[in-house]
């Protein structure tokens, strides 16, 4: 531990030299220019299922704005299929995070988990809580009979595919090895 006598230099690189915290003070810096170099991992900072949420009420706010009027409603059967997506999307994703807790496992994409599950519908899908979005998504739309947020759907799976799933792809790799490499060789991805 550094003792100051007088005044504690203000800038960090002056401590870091005085102090010998230059790992923390490096880190930092490399953190903060990665973020800035790649705004879309900004977004790694929103939990996932509110990336669902808030594209959904975007699209919600353009079905709202360019919809035309009158409005032709579709029949009773799209509601009947979104009701039963919404409720299998909503059953594999609390399975999923049930999984999880039950393990004593992160589901933040990142951070290190502390086992590799692959049991349950992680059998079928190494996303299965993504799939379960997806899937009470597409129903919520079909319930509501909204066009525009299944049109915004597809920037979701992009993000998640290039964005947060390299990531968690790449902590598991670290973290498990060989074992997930042989798990991610014999799952797919989404289904």
């Amino acid at each position: 531990m550094v003792v100051w006598e007088g005044e504690r230099p203000r800038e960090p690189h002056l401590f870091c030299a005085a102090s010998g915290h230059c790992n923390v003070y490096r880190d930092m810096m490399n953190k903060q220019r990665n973020s800035s170099r790649n705004p879309i991992r900004l977004l790694l900072h929103i939990p996932v299922p509110w990336v669902f949420v808030l594209t959904y009420g975007l699209g919600a706010g353009l079905e709202f704005m360019l919809r035309p009027y009158p409005r032709t409603d579709p029949p009773r059967v799209v509601a009947a299929a979104g009701a039963v997506l919404l409720a299998s999307g909503a059953a594999i994703a609390a399975w999923s995070l049930l999984i999880f807790h039950k393990a004593g496992t992160t589901t933040v994409p990142g951070r290190t988990s502390s086992s590799l599950i692959t049991r349950g519908p992680y059998r079928f899908s190494r996303n299965p809580m993504y799939v379960g979005l997806v899937l009470a998504y597409l129903g919520e739309a079909g319930i509501l009979k909204q066009v525009w947020p299944v049109v915004l759907l597809p920037m979701i799976v992009v993000y998640l595919s290039r964005v947060v799933i390299p990531v968690e792809e790449a902590r598991l790799t670290e973290v498990f090895g060989a074992e997930y490499e042989h798990y991610r060789a014999t799952v797919r991805r989404w289904l």
